[in-house]
């Protein structure tokens, strides 16, 4: 069977670049399907994670005003798609252009929308309300277009007004045998420095736990933006002591280990992959229960503490609950790791051959 995969940059370390190559490379490597990959990377720079060799990339480069810009996307869509023919399109883009795809497309070929994103991420503060529920209304119109449109979880597509949903959850993309010792006075986030991912609400808490607790220590792992806004809240909030910020690594697994619980502070989320990384390897989690990964994973006060989005007096307590208490911590990451073991690669992806024999 030939695949055609429809994303942004995968020359990243994001999440969506992460569970693609484990899926392409599945896809390929158990079944030996044909899988083709049409990327925004502007050129063929290094992949930092592993695709495997057979996979054939195609780039598109897209510039110039919204008039030039969505010209030349509806070009290059129909040029590799008549190159291709594939027989069944996958799209991995929560952008706007891409609910455009079912209109643009000349095809009969099956598309599935692969949601990878709360219904309502935004990349940046938004206050025009107006313009969100413009948009909000184009995306569930669109979204019905598509063959198929697939969710992470459950409260994912409730976000959605379709009838068309399906929801096949990412993979754990690995099996171990080690786990956290939990003796660690770490705590480790990791998210890309973007608005969506709420790592300013996280500073202003660690603000409060590092006056009690000042042997304790935050790492954060993720990609850094250019204005450095984050590091400059560190040192207004005077908590550089105890903050350090780290770009990402390809052994983040070994970061998890070092530490005793992993936070997450996401304004919203479409599933959390870093959630199931660190709970496989026995760390307990807290997270807000923002929009709308994270209550589809977490099981309040069982493998992790679910607190109300953005309460955050709530956070501090059990996150000092997990911090003055070893026990808890053991017992929490001992159900951490049992609950995550639904999301074994295998099972996942049965899924999605499943669905694309189906629609084929």
């Amino acid at each position: 069977m030939r695949i055609l995969y429809i994303t942004p940059k995968i020359n990243n370390e994001g999440g969506v670049a992460r569970i693609l190559s484990i899926k392409a490379n599945y896809l390929i490597e158990k079944w030996g399907y044909d899988v083709h990959i049409l990327t925004q990377n502007e050129g063929n720079n290094p992949l930092f994670f592993s695709f495997n060799e057979q996979i054939k990339f195609h780039d598109m480069t897209l510039r110039g005003n919204k008039i030039a810009f969505f010209s030349r996307y509806q070009k290059a869509l129909n040029n590799v798609l008549s190159l291709v023919q594939p027989d069944v399109i996958v799209v991995c883009d929560n952008g706007l252009k891409a609910f455009a795809i079912p209109f643009i497309l000349k095809t009969k070929t099956p598309i599935v929308f692969e949601c990878h994103g709360s219904k309502y991420i935004e990349e940046r503060e938004n206050n025009n309300l107006f313009f969100t529920k413009i948009k909000s209304a184009f995306k569930d119109f669109s979204a019905n277009r598509f063959t198929k449109f697939v969710a992470l979880s459950g409260e994912n597509l409730n976000e959605w007004k379709v009838n068309n949903g399906s929801v096949i959850s990412n993979p754990l993309w690995f099996e171990t045998q080690s786990f956290s010792a939990l003796n660690s006075k770490k705590v480790i986030a990791v998210a890309r420095h973007s608005y969506e991912k709420g790592l300013d609400r996280l500073l202003y808490i660690w603000e409060k736990i590092s006056e009690k607790h000042p042997d304790w220590i935050l790492d954060i792992y993720g990609k850094s933006n250019e204005n450095q806004t984050l590091k400059k809240l560190v040192a207004d909030l005077n908590i550089a002591n105890s903050v350090a910020f780290f770009e990402p690594v390809k052994n983040i697994n070994d970061k998890y280990l070092e530490a005793s619980m992993l936070v997450m502070t996401s304004r919203t989320e479409g599933f959390g992959m870093v959630l199931i990384e660190a709970m496989a390897l026995g760390l307990p989690v807290v997270a807000y229960d923002c929009p709308c990964g994270p209550r589809a994973i977490i099981q309040n006060d069982k493998n992790g503490f679910l607190i109300e989005d953005g309460s955050m007096d709530s956070f501090l307590v059990k996150l000092e609950l997990l911090m003055n208490d070893e026990n808890k911590r053991f017992q929490m990451g001992l159900n951490a790791r049992e609950s995550v073991k639904k999301y074994n690669l295998d099972n996942i992806m049965l899924q999605w051959k499943t669905l694309f024999e189906e629609m084929v």
